[in-house]
Parts: C-alpha cells; sequence; structure tokens
C-alpha cells in the first residue's frame, strides 16, 4: 500500500479550523475542516468521513493544498470549449458594424449576418454561422412585465432590417400582461396552456442547469450574474447544440 502523503507543516488544524470559518466558499471550508483533522494527528479516513468522499479526494486535497495552499482548494471552473469569435474578432466586428457597409465595396446598403459571417472569413479566416452571430438573452433578477419588456426590446435588436420575428413564449403572467409592450418587428405567439413539450427554450435552460449551473455554490449575487452569463455565451457559441436541443421527432422526422 503507497505511504500517506504528507501535510505541509505551516497550518495547524486549528488554523485550518479559523481559515474554514471565515471562507465564503462552502467547499473550501469543508476540505479545510478534512484537512484539520489530518493535522490534528487524525487518519485519512477520518478525513473522508468528515468530508463524505473517498480516501482518493482526500489524497487530491492534499496534493492541491501542499501545492497552492488554500486557494488551491476553492473549485476551478472549467474552461470549456474556446469561443470561435475572440475579443480581437469582436473588436473588429463592433467597428465594422459602426461604420456600415459601402455599397460600392460590399455590394449591400446594410449588413447582412451572411455579410459579416463573410468579412470574418476574408479578415480573418474565420468560419461562422449565423446563428454564433445571433443570441439575445438578460439576466435579470425578477420575472416581472419590465424585464419582459428589457427582453423584448434586446431581443428586436437582433432581428434584421426588414424582417419580422415570431416569439413563441408560454402563458406566464409577466408574458400575458396588458403592460408588456411588444416592438413593431416582433409577433408573440402564446403557446396552449399545459404543453411544455412545445416549449424549446424550457429544454433550453435545462440543459444549462444540469450541465453547467447546477450543484454549485455561489458566494453572491454578482457571482451568479458572472455565470450565467459565461455559460450563455458559451451555449450561443454552439449553435449546433441548440438546434440538437430543439429538434422533436415529431416535428422534423417527415
Amino acid at each position: 500500500m503507497p505511504r500517506a502523503i504528507a501535510l505541509r507543516s505551516d497550518f495547524t488544524g486549528q488554523q485550518l479550523r479559523g481559515l474554514a470559518r471565515r471562507s465564503k466558499d462552502a467547499s473550501q471550508a469543508r476540505r479545510l475542516m478534512a484537512l484539520a483533522v489530518i493535522s490534528d494527528g487524525g487518519t485519512r479516513s477520518e478525513a473522508a468521513q468528515l468530508g463524505c468522499v473517498t480516501l482518493q479526494i482526500v489524497r487530491d486535497w492534499v496534493l492541491r493544498f501542499n501545492a497552492e495552499g488554500t486557494p488551491g482548494l476553492i473549485d476551478r471552473r472549467g474552461k470549456g470549449r474556446p469561443p470561435l469569435l475572440t475579443a480581437a474578432h469582436r473588436v473588429a466586428l463592433a467597428a465594422m458594424l459602426e461604420r456600415g457597409p459601402i455599397p460600392a465595396i460590399h455590394g449591400v446598403m446594410r449588413w447582412r449576418l451572411c455579410d459579416l459571417g463573410q468579412w470574418l472569413w476574408e479578415e480573418f479566416r474565420v468560419s461562422v454561422s449565423v446563428q454564433t452571430l445571433t443570441g439575445a438573452a438578460l439576466v435579470l433578477p425578477f420575472c416581472t412585465t419590465a424585464g419582459k419588456n428589457l427582453h423584448l426590446a434586446e431581443i428586436s435588436k437582433m432581428v434584421r432590417p426588414r424582417r419580422h420575428a415570431v416569439l413563441l413564449l408560454d402563458q406566464a403572467g409577466w408574458h400575458m400582461s396588458g403592460q408588456v409592450e411588444v416592438p413593431a418587428n416582433i409577433t408573440l405567439l402564446p403557446l396552449p396552456p399545459k404543453c411544455p413539450e412545445l416549449n424549446v427554450m424550457e429544454n433550453v435552460w435545462q440543459f444549462m442547469r444540469d450541465n453547467w449551473l447546477s450543484n454549485r455554490v455561489f458566494h453572491d449575487h454578482d457571482d451568479i450574474t458572472g455565470h450565467c452569463c459565461f455559460y450563455w455565451n458559451r451555449l450561443i457559441d454552439q449553435p449546433w447544440r441548440i438546434i440538437s436541443i430543439g429538434m422533436r421527432d415529431w416535428a422534423h422526422r417527415f
């Protein structure tokens, strides 16, 4: 049986418990309490029992703590797939949008998404789908009619000139209120009641919760907002995933 890795000795068990009490990260506090058991002379099995984990995980905690100290016991956010458009690409794209097209050069009076996709390829050799350039979401603290109006205004900005958007939505109270302000280029199409299988967005939210947002301890409201924005941007960089989530055999098999 391999010999247990020694825990660094510059922290006493009492100090580790004090750090756990002051920590705002629940996972870090639990790991510090488990390591305090080892520092006080307890066994790895006792530490694993306190932390509700296996001996292998306790070993990983010891390695991380020895190498990085207390910051090493904080959960690391996975980097995920890098976005197709880097910060430099987005800055250049925003500048091009501000300048607008030159008809004699670009052949159009107004930018279309396909034109911007072609420009990105010619300038940076970055191939993106039209869906990569669209996406409208707001992270708000409450579901209210005022929030819905802000969301509709954001969606309206994403609709191409001379186009009209039909927005499917359920019959939640803040969706159907008489105070909802619908932009001229959007038509609301309420879904029948008690038909969640028709509401694709519910599946999108479920995917985000199940894979990215659930089973986490957030530090504060800003931490929640940051995670939601980060993972929404990751999602809209993967339009094929949204298409896959939204497909229905009964609607697309014919």
